[in-house]
C-alpha cells in the first residue's frame, strides 16, 4: 500500500531558505534527488537508513514525492555519456 500525500508531506519538506527550496527530508539537507539517484545506482536501502541517519519511512516518502513528480509533467532529460 502506499503513502497518501499526508503522509508523505510529514517526511518531506520544502523551504526556501534550506537547500534553495528543493525538497528535502524533514528539513535537513538531504535532497529528495539525491536519494533517488543513490538509490538507481544500487545503493541499498539499509545503507541509505546508516549514511544519512533517516528511516525507511523516508525513502518510501522520497519515492512516493518522485512518483507524484513524474505524473506532473514531462521534462526531457539527458544523459552524459
Amino acid at each position: 500500500m502506499g503513502m497518501n500525500k499526508e503522509q508523505v508531506m510529514k517526511h518531506i519538506s520544502v523551504d526556501p531558505s534550506v537547500c534553495f527550496g528543493k525538497p528535502c527530508i524533514r528539513n535537513r539537507r538531504i535532497w529528495v534527488s539525491l536519494v533517488l539517484d543513490l538509490l538507481a545506482e544500487g545503493m541499498s536501502h539499509e545503507e541509505l537508513i546508516q549514511e544519512y541517519e533517516i528511516e525507511e519511512s523516508d525513502i518510501r516518502a522520497c519515492l512516493a514525492y518522485g512518483a507524484e513528480m513524474s505524473r506532473e509533467s514531462f521534462v526531457p532529460i539527458s544523459f552524459e555519456s
